[in-house]
């Protein structure tokens, strides 16, 4: 048997007492021990807050992302070592799956929002505000690092995904880390933390781990810190309510168990593409991971005429789901994560049972294939109805944590919604359907109550990434019961561990502050073209006052005819009584097109290619006898990464495109990216 360790202050170290057993969920057997005892954990924290925290806030957002992705790199082509122990959990191989590469794939998403963040160690966010008649006082808001640690107590089902999808995030945003994974699974959490320090590739103090007991750790909190909890309801809102992290105004996401429905529409009848996706996903949802997910239908709305179909077909569906040890050949769900969780659930099934029908499955007849089902956290997938659900509520208010759903009828589609909110806010819901009536109202109903809505039907289904994937991209939590937090969701979730700052100056102050041009900042004038200049030879400010070019109709007719832009306004003065132009105006386009011919220098040179437009707006018309000049200022630069050692080194360089008229005002502004070569090509 083996003594689990901690990760605590750059050493492994082994607790010295009160260990707590840990059991290899398929045979029962003891395979190991874990303790925290002897962890100081104010000095871990102090620890990730001068250590940790330190190295990362020095790394600019492009290299926290390439730093993701190297680890996210080195762990898929080891996965192999976390397949094997993760058995012991319970797990099938889809189920590892889920949870391995699941949470390695985190890691990859989050590594590929380096390219929404400013090349800088701080995250300029949004537009500035203009808050002076001269433009000589703007305002600004930025969002830099808290200088605290995220600290993650994390659920027992999923031990990689739980930790991944979490320091994924802080880790991007300049932010260390102390994970403390559920005991009776840290052994696989603990193997990866392993994998994970000897790559080196994190800074030292990024990432710590408490595989024993944490009690007492919320003691040690500061305000700059963020502590995140992932598990029961009951457990969150005691973890919630910490004086601690009142008095310290510490930001606590939760993200609690929820009683998820799942919702069959009245247009998915026996034949439809519909029906058959509909019974397919809950058979899924209640047996992957054997039901033990945040996510996992707990609730089965159907109308209330298809009840019987429902439930004859899902019967047959999990009457083919094989229990067993995951290694035999055919075996589809595995055990639940350990005794204990066994016991739990048995009396939530006890406890449901007192108000509504199981019409599949026994917590004691069951055949399990491969294994001792007594001593294995085994459990039969268990299926109830519940013909009353407005009056027999347990359904709503209790959550057996494992393969048990309940049917519940519906009469018409209000009465769909309000069952689906009376689970008191959920992580997830999903209606199966085809009618696009149907699912507008059910989501505008079932929204405020939930914190993601699975629309499915067959044109989707193929892709799909069914009723209980969170997806990094999108935000994970939900309200109420579901604990009223919010996790991933691409760069919102980064933000969490960002603390943002309003900033008020000058332009050119402003500029120098966030390293983005201004506008209205002070520009610099160079003999040298901006287009002759290597990506580190340029700086922010460094602009280009070009030629002047008097506008003729001639302009504006040959471009409708290239083109093929014959807006009425442009080709037809007849036709502009009742609108806001004086005379033909020239085209936006032609606009945009005349600015670049009078900033590009033709020349070779670093420039290799113009590389997309980010935003564009014609702010006047402008007509026949104006005369339009630019401004064209270097306003931001990103560094981009080599793909690999053949490809050139070289860098994304925003310019502010400035097309003002002979009174000086701007007709049009745009930014425009271009890709530069760098100087210094090792």
């Amino acid at each position: 048997m083996t003594k689990l360790k901690n990760y605590a202050q750059g050493k492994w170290i082994e607790g010295d007492g009160n260990e707590t057993a840990l059991f290899n969920s398929i045979t029962g057997e003891e395979i190991g021990s874990a303790s925290s005892s002897g962890l100081d954990f104010a000095e871990m924290m102090n620890y990730a807050r001068t250590k940790g925290g330190p190295a990362l806030r020095k790394m600019t957002f492009q290299e926290r992302g390439l730093m993701l992705k190297a680890l996210a790199l080195h762990l898929i082509g080891i996965k192999k070592k976390f397949y094997a122990m993760s058995t012991h959990t319970g797990a099938t191989k889809i189920d590892s799956w889920i949870d391995i590469e699941g949470g390695i794939g985190n890691l990859f998403a989050n590594a590929s929002l380096r390219r929404q963040f400013n090349d800088a160690p701080f995250y300029v966010d949004g537009e500035y505000a203009p808050m002076s008649k001269e433009g000589t006082f703007i305002g600004h808001h930025i969002m830099v690092p808290k200088e605290g640690v995220a600290v993650h107590i994390n659920a027992f089902n999923f031990p990689i995904w739980g930790m991944l999808e979490k320091i994924a995030v802080n880790l991007m945003a300049g932010v260390p880390a102390i994970v403390k994974p559920a005991t009776v699974t840290s052994y696989l959490t603990e193997l990866m933390v392993k994998e994970i320090v000897d790559s080196k590739i994190l800074p030292e103090g990024s990432l710590q781990l408490i595989c024993g007991s944490a009690r007492g750790i919320i003691d040690h909190v500061e305000s700059q810190d963020v502590v995140t909890f992932t598990g029961s309801a009951s457990t969150g809102k005691m973890l919630k309510s910490s004086p601690r992290l009142i008095e310290e105004a510490v930001p606590f996401n939760m993200e609690a168990d929820s009683l998820n429905a799942s919702i069959l529409g009245a247009d998915a009848i026996p034949g439809t593409d519909e029906f058959d996706l509909f019974i397919k996903e809950v058979q899924k949802e209640m047996t992957v991971k054997a039901g033990q997910k945040c996510t996992a239908i707990r609730r089965i709305i159907v109308p209330e005429s298809l009840v019987e179909d429902v439930q004859i077909a899902l019967g047959k569906r999990l009457a083919k789901t094989v229990i067993g040890d995951p290694s035999v050949e055919g075996v589809r769900m595995g055990a639940l994560a350990g005794v204990e969780q066994r016991e739990d659930l048995k009396e939530k099934v006890g406890q449901l049972a007192k108000s509504q029908e199981i019409v599949f499955g026994s917590l004691d007849d069951f055949e399990v294939t491969g294994a001792d089902k007594n001593k294995g956290a085994f459990c039969s997938p268990i299926l109830f109805l519940n013909t009353d659900p407005f009056h027999n509520t347990d359904c709503h208010n209790i959550e057996a944590f494992g393969p048990v759903s309940t049917i519940l009828p519906y009469k018409d589609l209000n009465e769909a919604i309000e069952l689906a909110n009376m689970g008191k806010g959920s992580l997830v819901c999903s209606i199966v359907t085809n009618d696009d009536k149907i699912a507008t109202e059910f989501v505008m109903g079932a929204a405020p109550m939930h914190g993601r809505i699975l629309v499915l039907n067959a044109a989707c289904a193929k892709e799909s990434t069914g009723h209980g994937s969170p997806m990094p991209m999108l935000t994970h939590g939900g309200p109420g019961r579901a604990g009223g937090g919010e996790e991933m969701g691409g760069k919102r979730g980064i933000m969490h561990y960002l603390q943002r700052t309003a900033i008020q100056g000058h332009p050119s102050m402003v500029t120098k502050i966030t390293k983005q041009y201004q506008y209205g900042a002070e520009q610099t004038e160079h003999d040298k073209h901006v287009f002759q200049k290597y990506f580190e030879e340029i700086e922010i400010g460094d602009t280009v006052i070009t030629r002047k070019h008097t506008v003729i109709e001639a302009d504006i007719v040959n471009f409708a005819n290239l083109s093929g832009d014959h807006f009425y306004a442009h080709v037809d003065e007849t036709s502009l009584d009742g609108t806001i132009f004086e005379s033909r105006v020239a085209h936006g386009y032609w606009v945009l097109s005349k600015a670049a011919g009078l900033f590009v220098d033709g020349k070779k040179g670093p420039v290799l290619l113009n590389y997309g437009l980010d935003e564009c707006r014609f702010t006047k018309p402008v007509y026949p006898g104006m005369t339009i000049g630019v401004r064209f200022t270097a306003k931001e630069k990103i560094a981009q990464e080599k793909k690999d050692e053949n490809d050139i080194k070289k860098g994304i360089v925003k310019f502010l495109v400035d097309v003002y008229d002979e009174t000086g005002e701007t007709v049009a502004l745009a930014t425009i990216l271009t890709m530069v070569k760098f100087k210094n090509q090792n």
